[in-house]
């Protein structure tokens, strides 16, 4: 069991990244321009090929693989499936953006793309929804 500090720290970290994780998915242009909204563009400033982007990208896909490995090696059904849950929330929105802008790749890049997405959407839904094991009763 945690202790009460450290589980009030998780909140409050969460808490933090919440309004960070949701202002970029339904205002991007937005985000871009006046994160963090209180003092001139942060993201902007970087310009248009935004190093600072693609290095949170990457940190993301890194922090993503550490939660899901730690899952495996937990061996719990519950962080399974919150490992599943932070990957589709990561994986949906992506897929979405790839689905309505693939139009000027060649077509078969086109394919992978929207393919290679979408399973990031669904295969951690696939995860979420397969059934714990079973305990097995103990011998006396």
């Amino acid at each position: 069991m945690q202790r009460t500090f450290t589980r009030v720290l998780l909140v409050v970290f969460g808490l933090i990244e919440l309004p960070v994780g949701l202002w970029p998915l339904f205002g991007p242009d937005g985000f871009y321009r006046d994160f963090p909204g209180f003092r001139t563009g942060w993201v902007a400033m970087d310009g248009p090929f935004n190093e600072h982007l693609i290095r949170d990208f990457g940190g993301l896909n890194l922090a993503l693989s550490v939660i899901l490995i730690g899952a495996a090696v937990i061996g719990t059904t519950a962080v399974a499936r919150l490992a599943a849950l932070a990957t589709f929330l990561f994986g949906l929105p992506h897929f979405l953006y790839h689905l309505g802008h693939v139009s000027h790749f060649e077509p078969v890049d086109q394919v992978l793309i929207v393919v290679t997405t979408a399973l990031g959407a669904v295969l951690p839904v696939v995860l979420a929804l397969i059934p714990s094991k079973r305990a097995t009763p103990a011998t006396p």
